[in-house]
C-alpha cells in the first residue's frame, strides 16, 4: 500500500519532540572527517551523521549501505546482497569519496558496492559529511564523504581482546569478529579479523537466488613511540570476497532476441590490499603544530564475469587490478587563539589494465580478447588550506583547494590518439555557525566541489553487464557543483536536533545516456540499437530538506525521528533527474525495559516514488511503491563487558524494494523478509 504524501510542515512539528539518532547521550559527537581533525558537530557549519560502534551493532547492518539505511539524506543503491552503495543527497558512488581510516578507496567499479571491499564488523565508527567536500578530499566529493574508522594500535599496557559473533535467519548468515591489542613500553600492536559466511537470503516471496557470498577481512597495525610527541606506524589491510553475484544486474542478452535469455554479473573473487607507512607528531606549547604523513599502496583486484543463464557459462570474463600509490601530508596549527589553520597535500596515481574476453555468439563457447582499454592511469595532485576561526559565539570555517587530475590511456579499443585529458579546478567552502543559545545554533554554508571523470567513464568501450554496448568517452569534462545550505543545530542533556535545507547545482553532470539514430550509429556502429555513452548534461539541480532530532522524554527513554525529502531535476530535459530517492520518515524509541536490558523500535515510512525520468531513460525507470518496515530489538548487558542482542528485522515480513534497486522493471530483487538476529559482543 502506498503512503500518503509526506508533509514537511507536519514533520517540522514532529521534529520538535523526536529524533533520528537513538543514542543514550545528548552530548555532541566528535567528528574528524568534517574538518580534518577532531571537533564537535555543534561547532561545524556542515551537515553530518555519525554511527558509533554501539549503534552499528544495534542497527544490525550487514554492510556499510545497510548500516546507514534510513539516515536523513542517505539512501542505498542496491544490486545484490553485497552490492549496497550509500547515496548521499541523491549522488551515488562516483560522486562521493569513501575512505577507510582516511585513505580513499580508488576503483573503477562496474558492479557492486565499492564499500564492500571492507568489513563493517571491525568498524569502530562511521562518519558521513553531506554536501560538497572537495576542499579536504579533492575530486569526487560532490555529494560528500564517508569515513570508516577501524581499530588502531593503542598504548595501553597488557593484552586486550574485543570480539563479536552474530547470526541472522534470513540468510542463515554467520559472522565473527575479533580484535587484539597488545602494548609494552613504546611498542603497540593491533591485529584483527572478521569472517562471514552468508547463504542466499529469503524475501517474503521466497529465496532470492545468488545473494550468498563468503567474506574474510584482516587488519594489522604496529606503532612505535619515538617520544611523547612522535610516533611511527605500519598498517596493513586485506579483504577478500568469494562467489559474489549481483542479481540486480540481470538483463536480456539481446532485447530484440529474447530467446537468447538473460545474463547476470558476478565476481568469483575480489580482493583489496592496503599497505601504509605513517608518521605523526603532536605539537606542544601555545601555538602547537600537529603533523600527519602517510605513504600507501592500495590494490583492488577483481574478476568480473557475465553469466549467460540459458547456456550455463560465462559470456564475458574480465580480470583487472586497480593499483593506487599515494601520499598524504597534512598539518593543523593553532596560529592564534582565534585561528586554527590547517593545510595539506594529497597525491595519488591509480592504474588499471583490464584483461577482458568476450563471446557475443551463442552458445558462448569461444571467448576472444576484447579489452576495453589498455594501461590507463589517473594522476591527481591537490593542495588545500583551511582556517577555522572563532569570534566569541561565532565560528567561521573557510577553505580553498586547487587540484589537477590527469587521465591517460595507451589504447581504447582500436583508438590510440586523443586519449589524454587534464582537469584543473579550484574548490572552496565558506561556512558560519552562531551559538545564539545551546538549543539554537543557526548555520550557513557554501561549497564548490568538482569531480573529474573516472577511468570507466572515459575509456571503457564494449558490452557491459547492463546489456548495453558502451562507447568510450575520453572527451567528457569534469563536473562542477555549487551547494548552498542553511540549517539549525542544537543540543542539551535532553534534546538534540539538526535541520538543513540545501540547493545543489551541478554543471556538466556526468551520466550514461541511451543513444539513437545517427548519434548511436556513429558511437556504436556494430550495435546502434543498443548503444549507451557517458555524456555531460548541461546541468542538473538537486534540492532538499532533511532533519533529525532525539528527545529524552523520561529518564532513560529516548524518542527518535528523521526526515528526508529531495527533488532532482534534469535541467536539459526539464524532467525529474534519474534515480532520485523517495521521501522518507524514520521513527524510533530506545529505553530501559529491565535491569541491564534496553529495548528499541525503529520504523521506516518510505513514500511512493513516481517522480521518474521518462525522456532521458526512454521509459526504463519505473515508479516504486511506498512501504513501511519495523525493526524490534533488545540488548542485555549480562556482564560488565558482555552483551547479548536479539532483534527482529522487517517485523511484518513486508515485501518491498528500495527505489534505487537495480534491475529491469518488474525484476528488481526484493529486500530480505522477516529475519531473526542474535548477536554477542564482549571484551577480555
Amino acid at each position: 500500500m502506498d503512503l500518503p504524501r509526506l508533509n514537511p510542515l507536519a514533520f517540522a512539528l514532529l521534529v520538535a519532540f523526536s529524533s533520528a539518532n537513538a543514542q543514550e547521550t545528548a552530548l555532541s559527537p566528535v567528528n574528524v572527517t568534517a574538518k580534518g581533525y577532531a571537533t564537535t558537530d555543534l561547532e561545524t557549519p556542515i551537515s553530518t551523521t555519525a554511527l558509533d560502534q554501539a549503534e552499528i551493532s544495534r542497527r544490525g547492518g550487514q554492510n556499510l549501505g545497510d548500516a546507514l539505511r534510513g539516515k536523513p539524506g542517505i539512501a542505498v543503491a542496491n544490486d545484490g546482497a553485497q552490492g549496497q552503495n550509500p547515496v548521499i543527497r541523491g549522488l551515488s558512488k562516483e560522486s562521493m569519496v569513501l575512505l577507510v581510516d582516511g585513505v580513499r578507496f580508488n576503483s573503477a567499479q562496474p558492479a557492486g558496492a565499492i564499500a564492500s571491499f571492507m568489513s563493517l564488523g571491525m568498524a569502530e565508527r562511521v562518519e558521513v559529511v553531506k554536501g560538497g567536500s572537495s576542499v579536504l578530499y579533492g575530486t569526487g566529493a560532490l555529494g560528500g564523504a564517508i569515513n570508516v574508522l577501524l581499530p588502531q594500535a593503542r598504548f595501553v599496557p597488557g593484552i586486550g581482546v574485543e570480539a563479536g559473533a552474530s547470526f541472522d535467519s534470513a540468510s542463515k548468515g554467520l559472522r565473527g569478529t575479533a580484535v587484539m591489542n597488545a602494548s609494552s613500553g613504546d611498542h603497540a600492536l593491533m591485529l584483527g579479523a572478521s569472517l562471514a559466511r552468508i547463504e542466499d537470503y529469503k524475501s517474503p516471496e521466497g529465496t532470492v537466488s545468488r545473494t550468498g557470498y563468503d567474506s574474510d577481512s584482516f587488519i594489522g597495525q604496529y606503532r612505535f613511540r619515538i617520544d611523547a610527541q612522535q610516533q611511527l606506524r605500519v598498517s596493513a589491510q586485506l579483504h577478500k570476497d568469494e562467489d559474489v553475484w549481483y542479481p540486480g544486474s540481470t538483463r536480456w542478452i539481446n532485447a530484440s532476441n529474447k530467446a537468447l535469455g538473460t545474463n547476470v554479473v558476478h565476481s568469483p573473487e575480489q580482493e583489496r590490499r592496503l599497505y601504509e607507512l605513517g608518521y605523526n607528531r603532536k605539537g606542544t606549547g601555545e601555538q602547537p603544530v600537529n603533523i600527519d604523513l602517510r605513504v600507501y599502496r592500495q590494490e583492488m583486484e577483481r574478476t568480473i564475469f557475465s553469466w549467460a543463464n540459458n547456456y550455463n557459462r560465462d559470456m564475458v570474463v574480465n580480470r583487472v587490478t586497480f593499483q593506487t600509490d599515494g601520499f598524504d601530508a597534512k598539518a593543523d596549527w593553532l596560529v592564534h587563539p582565534q585561528h586554527l589553520l590547517s593545510f595539506g597535500i594529497n597525491a595519488w596515481e591509480m592504474s588499471g589494465d583490464p584483461d577482458r574476453y568476450l563471446s557475443q555468439t551463442p552458445p558462448f563457447t569461444t571467448l576472444a580478447s576484447n579489452n576495453p582499454f589498455r594501461n590507463a592511469k589517473i594522476t591527481a595532485i591537490g593542495a588545500y588550506v583551511q582556517d577555522d576561526m572563532r569570534f566569541g559565539k561565532l565560528n567561521i570555517l573557510a577553505g580553498l583547494r586547487y587540484d589537477t587530475v590527469k587521465s591517460t590511456a595507451e589504447r581504447m579499443g582500436n583508438r590510440t590518439t586523443g586519449l589524454d585529458n587534464d582537469d584543473n579546478a579550484f574548490s572552496g567552502s565558506l561556512g558560519a555557525i552562531y551559538e545564539a543559545s545551546p538549543l539554537l545554533r543557526p548555520y550557513a554554508n557554501y561549497a564548490r566541489a568538482f569531480r573529474a571523470p573516472g577511468m570507466r567513464e572515459r575509456y571503457e568501450s564494449g558490452l557491459r553487464g547492463d546489456g548495453y554496448v558502451y562507447a568510450g568517452s575520453p572527451e567528457v569534462e569534469a563536473e562542477k557543483a555549487d551547494q548552498f545550505e542553511l540549517g539549525l543545530k542544537g543540543a542539551n542533556s535532553q534534546f538534540v536536533y539538526q535541520v538543513a535545507g540545501y540547493y545543489n547545482r551541478i554543471e556538466n553532470y556526468l551520466t550514461g545516456q541511451v543513444l539513437s539514430g545517427a548519434a548511436a550509429t556513429a558511437a556504436c556502429p556494430t550495435a546502434p540499437t543498443n548503444c549507451k555513452k557517458t555524456v555531460n548534461l548541461g546541468s542538473a539541480t538537486i534540492k532538499g530538506i532533511e532533519a533529525s532530532a532525539r528527545w529524552q522524554f523520561v529518564n532513560g527513554h529516548w524518542l527518535t525521528a528523521g526526515y528526508s525529502m529531495l527533488r532532482g531535476t534534469n535541467d536539459d530535459l526539464d524532467e525529474p533527474l534519474f534515480q532520485m530517492p523517495a521521501d522518507e520518515i524514520s521513527l524510533g524509541w530506545l529505553g530501559n525495559v529491565l535491569p541491564g536490558v534496553k529495548g528499541d523500535l525503529t520504523l521506516r515510512l518510505v513514500d511512493r516514488q513516481d517522480r521518474v525520468a521518462t525522456q532521458f531513460t526512454r521509459g526504463a525507470e519505473n515508479t516504486t511503491a511506498g512501504f513501511v518496515t519495523a525493526d524490534l530489538g533488545a540488548t542485555w548487558q549480562f556482564a560488565k563487558n558482555q552483551s547479548l542482542r536479539f532483534a527482529v528485522k522487517n517485523l511484518a515480513d513486508k515485501t518491498y524494494h528500495e527505489h534505487l534497486t537495480e534491475g529491469v522493471s518488474g525484476w528488481e530483487i526484493k529486500s530480505p523478509g522477516r529475519s531473526f538476529q542474535l548477536a554477542w559482543r564482549g571484551s577480555f
